[in-house]
Parts: structure tokens; sequence; C-alpha cells
């Protein structure tokens, strides 16, 4: 079968001479009653995999030297033991992170390895195990969640939604602090995460403001505005070279929302650039939550107000979180928003997934010609239907919203 690796990896990962390659290996065989055999239909790429695919960074499988990328996946079983509640014709979307082995890390041991406390947990497609972005993988039963056959035009958008509900997970309970009723969120970015949040804070009734550097004609702004949602587009106050020491390089997003006399109660960072993280830190309002979800490359260094962000977050009870990956819980709750938004907005993840490709195409991928969010079809889309149980539809979740 085929699948795309990076090649030439070091067996810690890194250095050496890797190439991204579309190769032939084995297909894969289940090796105990607990594993499932997919049948990948796509897989989504994301900011992570451009990194891999750019940087070459990927870290391999223990004593090998190659990795399978890809980590957004959807798929349909075609072999299953009837004692893993999987049956062939599923349709499945696959968690990303796998616990750790220490038996002291609470949150692996329970069900929650995005929380492992050791950092020696792997992940799929990125660290240590190999990724989707083949024709065929196993996966133990554990970390599969079945997707409705209703829901396969947009379920390959599962794990990047994931992300979005363990923040509002999080947020809800660190918010039981206080009576809170939010009405304004703010998202940074208009990547597919940053579309994702903003869709989300729609469902949930929230005035929502984007505020990115795409153009103000870009897919993503009429993304934006077509969920009722309002698009600014950011402005450096000064275009100072990244690592030059001056904080006029921050986007002036609290400047902006006094302008428009609006009061920050959530905001979701999803570009990565850490100056912007603490233009919010100062932008978001009294009692408000800001939820780190951008991964920062480099190392890059500003000036910033030091005594002016501590006073207010202190002064204020404001709130900074980090947040990555996420548990089968939010994979689930995923879903469900999924299926939200499509019902309300129709269309719009459809038209969030503007680059459709095949294996073929990826190794020699150009991410800067990406006008959102970039998917590759294993399977021709128009089989998908005929390859999948259609009266596994309705799918039992557990959840909160």
């Amino acid at each position: 079968m085929k699948a795309v690796r990076l090649t030439g990896l070091t067996p810690a990962g890194g250095a050496g001479a890797p190439k991204l390659e579309l190769v032939e290996i084995e297909r894969p065989v289940r090796q105990t009653k607990t594993d499932v055999l997919v049948r990948v239909l796509c897989i989504g790429l994301d900011g992570t995999d451009r990194e891999i695919m750019n940087e070459k960074y990927g870290v391999p499988p223990a004593g090998e030297t190659s990795l399978t990328i890809g980590h957004e996946s959807l798929g349909v079983v075609e072999e299953a033991d009837p004692a893993t509640g999987f049956a062939p014709g599923d349709a499945v979307c696959a968690l990303v992170r796998r616990p750790c082995a220490d038996p002291g890390c609470v949150n692996c041991r329970n069900g929650q390895q995005d929380f492992c406390e050791t950092g020696q947990y792997t992940e799929r497609g990125i660290r240590g195990a190999h990724g989707y972005l083949s024709d065929y993988y196993v996966e133990d039963a554990r970390y599969l969640v079945k997707v409705p056959a209703g829901s396969l035009a947009y379920g390959i958008l599962a794990e990047p939604q994931s992300i979005v509900e363990k923040v509002w997970n999080e947020v809800q309970r660190i918010q039981q602090r206080l009576v809170w009723q939010p009405r304004t969120a703010v998202v940074l970015g208009s990547g597919p995460l940053g579309l994702l949040a903003a869709l989300t804070c729609r469902c949930l009734g929230l005035d929502t403001v984007v505020w990115s550097k795409s153009p103000d004609d870009s897919i993503g702004a009429e993304l934006v505005r077509a969920c009722g949602a309002m698009y600014a587009r950011a402005e450096d106050e000064a275009a100072a070279p990244a690592g030059s020491g001056s904080a006029s390089a921050v986007p002036a997003l609290g400047a902006f929302l006094q302008r428009n006399s609006r009061r920050a109660d959530l905001i979701f960072e999803c570009t990565g650039y850490s100056p912007l993280a603490f233009d919010a830190m100062a932008a978001l309002g009294p009692n408000g939550v800001l939820a780190l979800l951008g991964v920062t490359p480099g190392n890059r260094s500003i000036r910033i107000s030091s005594d002016q962000i501590n006073q207010e977050l202190v002064l204020e009870n404001k709130c900074v979180l980090g947040s990555v990956n996420a548990s089968r819980k939010d994979f689930e709750t995923g879903l469900y928003r999924l299926k939200q938004m499509e019902a309300r907005f129709p269309g719009l993840l459809g038209r969030l997934m503007t680059d459709r490709l095949t294996l073929e195409q990826v190794p020699q991928l150009d991410f800067g010609r990406i006008a959102v969010k970039a998917v590759v079809d294993l399977v021709p889309r128009e089989q998908w239907t005929g390859l999948v149980r259609h009266e596994a539809d309705e799918v039992a979740y557990s959840f909160s919203v």
C-alpha cells in the first residue's frame, strides 16, 4: 500500500537528511483482538503538518528512521472483532496522543493523556508513532471514535474541532469561580482552527470578532461574515523585524476593541504569534479567559509591559490557559458541534475545506498556496457512501456542550 513518509530521520528525530516521499509499505495487520483495521478515506493537514513537512522535524517510532505523517483522520472499519464495538462499514476518526508508560502519571492512566505529566507520550504522525496518511492503518479500538454516516462530508474536522471543545470545556469549569455571563468572544487568526473557534462561538450565541492579517476579501473573511461574526483585519503599528526587541510590532488588539466598544470575555489565540498572545493578555476583559492554542516556533523575543500585564491579571481576575490535543470526550463533543454548525450554517464547513489533494500531490505541496484547509482524499468522495454502514448513523455519545 502507499503512504507519505518523512524518511532519512535519525532515531531521535530531527537531524540527518530528511525527505518527504510517497512510498510503498506493507499493509498492516491486526495483532490483537482489540486491534481494528481501518481503510483511510481522507486526511486533513494542519499547521503541525506544515511544520513537519517544511522543517522535517518529525520523531519516528523507536528504532526507525522514517515517519508516516498525518494525524487528522477519517476512515472506515474494514476488520474488527465484534467485542471491540466496531463493525466493518463503521466510519471512524482516531485520537492522536497515546499515554506514557509511567504508572505515576495519573492522567495517562485515566484516559486523559492530553494532560500527560511526564512528557513521554507519543502522538501518531508527529512523535514516536506512525500517522494515518496511508491507505490503511491499524489502531486499538480504545482510540477510535465512531463518526455518524450523515457527518461524513465534514467528519475530517473532528480532530481540530476537538481542540476547540477541550478549551470550551475547560473554560466552563474555570468560570464556575464566579457568575459569568460572557457576551463577546475574540478569535485571533482565520486559519482552520480560528474559523472553527468562531463557528463554535456563534453556535454558543456569543458576539464574535475574528482578528486576522488575511485580506478583507479572503475566503476566511467571507466565512467569518457568513456565520454572523465580525471580521477585522489586524494592522501592525510598525513592521519591526522579529527579534528586534521592539514592542511596536504587536498588533493593537486592545485599542481596536476599545474603539469598537467591545469587551473581550473570551479570547482564542490561534495564530501561534507570541507577541499577539501578550497583547491579548492586556486586551482581555475583567474576569475573562485567554486560551492559547497556537504553538509558537522559533525563538522570537520582545519587550513587554510586564508590570501592567501582571497587575491586570491579578486585579481583574484574568485567566490564561494553554491547551493542546484532546480526549475522547472532546472528539465526541466536536462531532456533535460540527453537526450543529452544519445545521445552522449550511455549507460553511464544506467551504472551509478549500483544497482537495491526492496522495501523489502531498510530497510537493506548497502550503503557501492553501487558501484555508487542505484535505488529502485517499478514496474518491463519490465512493464513500458505498463503503459506510448507514444504519449506524445514530451514534450514542457521552459529552457536555
